[in-house]
């Protein structure tokens, strides 16, 4: 029984589990973007996260720390330049997970996982309005202008004829 077991641990042995989980934080890092299958972006997310948060505070110690989880030195001074500085304003949430749909070799699940400052197209404000429209109905110039009268034309009278007494 799995009670109160909460790691994925994704049919691997931990050392595999750890070096694989490593090798994507980095190529994550370095990136910005991967593409993976929807459990490892999950286990992704959790590993990658503290060691994010860990980075808005540029010390040795937590450059260390980073370190013995990355083994990369590029991927720790990419993360402590570059990456820390797009962050330092957010509070958590710094990874997205998109599904992609599924893998046809094997049917697996398969995601996105990317760094969310990063993504151009996302940042892009929204709220601005779309091209205008046509109106289908009079324009408010027209609405506003007194409109001038045409002069209506009456209807005949028909004299009364005199009645004959």
């Amino acid at each position: 029984m799995r009670h109160g077991c909460k790691v994925n641990h994704l049919s691997r042995t931990h050392a595999h589990r750890v070096a694989m989980l490593s090798n994507m934080a980095t190529s994550l890092i370095m990136h910005k973007r991967i593409e993976t299958t929807l459990a490892k972006a999950k286990a992704l997310r959790v590993y990658v996260e503290p060691l994010i948060n860990r980075s808005k505070e540029d010390s040795t110690h937590n450059r260390r720390i980073v370190f013995s989880y990355l083994h990369s030195k590029e991927a720790v001074n990419e993360l402590f330049r570059e990456v820390s500085q797009k962050v330092a304003q957010r509070p958590g949430g710094y990874t997205r997970i998109l599904k992609t749909g599924i893998r046809h070799g094997d049917n697996s699940e398969m995601a996105i996982i990317e760094l969310v400052d990063y993504n151009e197209n996302m940042l892009k404000d929204t709220t601005k309005k779309a091209a205008k429209s046509t109106r289908r109905s009079r324009s408010k110039k027209a609405a506003e202008a007194p409109v001038a009268e045409a002069p209506v034309a009456e209807a005949p009278v028909a004299e009364e004829a005199p009645k004959a007494e």
